[in-house]
This record gives structure tokens, sequence and C-alpha cells, in this order.
């Protein structure tokens, strides 16, 4: 394999600077950022081994007993070659049972990692194989089991493509978590007490700023809404104002760490880097902030988007974003920062020149973030969309749901009353979500990737994702094409909105 300048420089630096990580980077805690691990011969055809795990981090100073995936190394998830298939034996080294969701890969229905369709959990100490064509792109795994997500049972998957090694960038990959000392299902347990108490301390339940569920708004009021520009709605309706945050974490996590103590990426002058940000959060949306570097999204959610420039982005909960970064020609220090929605709280990486002092960075941001919001949405588009056809089958879907009761759904219903989605092979299949609540939602189709193609009944040519936010009170919709036979998963990626009841199944027939 051809040796590049770039490649020779980075293993140099890997092997100089490792004695420099160790101490904040245990083996057990490694995320793998660079693109440089190419394997031949008997090796490539090897199966990958991960194993899950109980672990002990540092957070702000205080331990935490969390759990984990990772190769037998310590690399934290799985970085695959161009061409390289997804060969990988999952080991269960917890001891409780769990399942690996391959979240945007394509698997057959029986490798997706659920075990809602009679696919067992992997028990303590069992091993199983998992073998199919690799999705190339920033992907990444989590469990499907409970709350485990929550305790950190995350992890990155990322797949090359020969033209990403051809450009030969330095690549950074960004996993974000939101992180409780506290147990998760403390948490749920406290949203599900009839008078939703506000409790101090760690894992904060927050009260709701206004009327999540909108009981006893009629549907043409509603329509109405989700016409108008959802921006403005809260102060249209003030006494219905958006709530963005179930939960107030106790940090939030890049690579494992929080901004007190952040990874150092050492970087060249005149560097070019390719950004992979994760959003991992159970429950949090982040805008991304460049600072002084300008990007480029090369891709979200592993689909490749025409060209989109700027320093900041927004990203919801399960959705990735390629960015594309040409450092200056100088020494530098350059923190990419990912700062919670509605608040100041902050966490991050730092791209820094060799040799250059790295300063302690706030972990608060100078001021408040906005929402996220629809616009960045209707700027990106699909660089290889959809092909042009007729729509064969269209849904539209209510998604329901309040915190005061803690109850979330699809059509007003949960999991067990499901409304399920019944489609057939080959058709052209659209789906309309509309938000009935004042929350915005991350909606995740299991097995398949969809093309965003209208807000509130407006067409545009979206990006291909396999996650899409749906705002309060609007209306999105996505097409696909019914590729992929076998019964899905379809859940807002809120884990608490999930475990809530806001989860479905779309089921060939």
């Amino acid at each position: 394999m051809l040796l590049t300048r770039r490649k020779f420089l980075l293993t140099s630096l890997a092997a100089s600077s490792a004695a420099l990580t160790a101490r904040a980077q245990s083996p057990v805690n490694a995320f793998k950022s660079g693109a440089n691990s190419a394997r031949s011969g008997d090796a490539a055809r090897a199966p990958h081994r991960l194993v899950t795990e109980t672990r002990s981090i540092e957070v702000n100073g205080r331990a935490a007993t969390m759990l984990g995936v990772r190769q037998p190394d310590g690399t934290r998830g799985l970085f695959l070659d161009p061409g390289e298939p997804f060969a990988v034996e999952l080991h269960n080294q917890l001891d409780k049972p769990t399942i690996v969701h391959w979240h945007g890969q394509t698997p057959p229905p029986d490798q997706d990692g659920v075990s809602h369709f009679g696919i067992p959990e992997l028990q303590p100490g069992e091993r199983r194989a998992y073998d199919f064509v690799a999705r190339p792109g920033s992907y990444w795994m989590h469990s499907h089991h409970g709350l485990q997500e929550q305790q950190l049972l995350a992890a990155p998957l990322i797949v090359r493509t020969a033209d990403d090694v051809r450009a030969d960038n330095q690549e950074v990959t960004l996993f974000l978590q939101d992180f409780l000392f506290r147990d998760p299902a403390e948490v749920m347990s406290d949203f599900r007490r009839p008078e939703m108490k506000a409790m101090a301390g760690s894992g904060h339940v927050r009260q709701s700023s206004g009327v999540s569920g909108m009981p006893g708004m009629g549907t043409m009021a509603m329509n109405r809404m989700a016409g108008g520009d959802v921006q403005d709605m809260a102060e249209q309706m003030p006494a219905m104002t958006m709530d963005l945050n179930d939960v107030d974490f106790d940090a939030y996590l890049a690579n494992d760490r929080t901004l007190a103590d952040p990874e150092i990426v050492r970087v060249e002058r005149s560097g070019k880097v390719r950004l992979r940000i994760i959003n991992g959060a159970s429950s949090t949306n982040f805008h991304i902030d460049l600072g002084q570097l300008q990007g480029t999204v090369a891709a979200v959610d592993g689909n490749p988007t025409q060209p989109l420039g700027g320093s900041r982005f927004e990203l919801a909960m399960a959705q990735r974003m390629d960015i594309l970064v040409d450092l200056p020609n100088e020494a530098g220090v350059w923190p990419i920062l990912a700062v919670r929605e509605g608040d100041r709280k902050q966490t991050g990486v730092v791209l820094a020149t060799r040799g250059i002092n790295v300063p302690k960075f706030d972990s608060l941001a100078t001021e408040k973030s906005h929402a996220v919001a629809f616009d960045q949405e209707l700027r990106l588009s699909a660089a290889h969309p959809l092909a042009s056809r007729p729509v064969d089958a269209h849904f539209m879907l209510m998604l329901t749901g309040s915190m005061q009761p803690y109850v979330w759904g699809f059509n007003g219903k949960g999991w067990d009353q499901r409304d399920t989605v019944a489609i057939r092979s080959n058709q052209r299949v659209a789906l309309t979500f509309h938000n009935m609540t004042m929350m915005s939602h991350p909606i995740h189709l299991h097995g398949h990737h969809f093309q965003v193609v209208a807000l509130n009944g407006k067409a545009f040519p979206g990006a291909l994702r396999d996650t899409v936010m749906v705002p309060p009170a609007a209306k999105v919709t996505v097409a696909f094409d019914a590729n992929n036979a076998g019964r899905w998963l379809m859940h807002c990626h809120n884990l608490y909105h999930m475990e809530a009841g806001m989860i479905t199944e779309v089921a060939y027939v």
C-alpha cells in the first residue's frame, strides 16, 4: 500500500505521542481519530472483534462506571477500509443482556441489531457473528437494549471509500454524547411520576416550559401552525413555547472527554482535515462551531451532499456530518466545539499544530444557543438524489405526546398498539411526519436511507439521510425505495421519547 507523506507523518506522530496521551486516553477509552490503519493479506479477511464491557471513565474529576463497546486493542468503534466487508464478531462481556444496532447500515433484517422481531439479545458471555456488505460513510453503533445507550454503550462506525484514501485528508472523528452520573432508569422513573416534580442535582428532569402535547388543540389549528414559520411559533403562541431539552445532563462529552480536558489532535500547517462528527447523544441536539475556521459539508448521515460552506452547523440526535476544513499556513490552535441547543454548555476537541501550547477553554459558550432549526436542512441537497419516479404509497404519521404525562407515540399509540406501516418491495414510499408537539423529534428508519423532499407541503430536493429532525408543529416528508425486505423499526432517536412510546415498525407485506 502506498505510504503517502501525510500518512508517514501521522504514523510517526502517533508513535512519538503515545506516552503523552496514555494518561488521558487509556487503551480502553481510546477513540481513533486518524485514517491510516490498512490491513492486508489474511488479516483483511479475518473478522473484526468487538467487545461490550463495563468500564470506568473520569468526568470532571469524578469516576463513573459506564458501559462501552471496543476492539481488543482498546479502539472505540470500528474503522473499515474501502471495499472491506462488515465482518464482525460481537462478544458480550457484560453481566447483562445487550444487543448492538449498526446505525445507518443496511444489513439483512436479522443482522440489524434489534430484538423486537424475535432475534434474541446476546446473553452474558455470548458471541455473535455479523457479515454483510458495508455501506460507506460515517455511521455509529449503539445498544438497542433499554437505556444502555445513555450509559455510553455506543461508538463510531466509519467505512471509508477509495475517494477518501485518494484525498489523503487527516480524519478526525468527534463522537458526541450527553452524560449522567445518575442511573438513567431513575430519570425515566421521574418522568413517569404523575406530578413530574423537578429534581435537584444529578440528572435533573426539566419541567415543561409550555404545553408540549397541546391537549385540546384541534387538527385544523395544528395544520395552520404547521403551515407557518415554526421559528416564530413561540412568539405567536407564547402559552405554547418550545421545549428544547428533557434533561439537564451532568456533562457533555466529545470522545469520552469534557472541554476541561479535551482531546488534542495534532495537525499540520496548511493541512486538510475531514471532520467526521457523530451526534451519539441520547437526548441533545448540538450546534457545531468551527470558530475561526471555515468548513464545507461533504456528507450527512453517510451520504455525499452538494457542498455547503460555513463555520457553524447544526446536528440533531443520531445525525452525522462530514466537514472538510483547510487549515491556515500557520501555527495555531482551533477548537471544534459542540454547543448544546438552547444552552451555553459546550464540549469539543482541539486541533493544534505541533509544538504550540494549548490554552484552557471555557465549558460555557459566550451566549446561549438558539433552537436547532430546519433552515440548514433546506439548504442541503444530495449529491446523488433518488431517481425521479412516482410515489406508490404515501403515509401520514402524527408525532404525538406530552411532557405531562410523559407519553410519546406515533398516531397517539405506543409500541404495543402501534400502527404498522405496510409497504411492498420495489415501491417508492413517501412518509410525512406531522409533529403535533412542541418538541422536535429526530426520526430514524432502520434498514433504509431516504431523501428529505418537503417541509409543510413545499417540495425541495433535500439530502439523503437515515435520521431527519421534525420541528415542532411542522410536517416533514421523506421518500425512499423499498429495496430491503423485512420488518424494520422506526422511532424517535431521543432515547427517552422512544422508551415512552414513540416507536413503530415499517413492514414489507
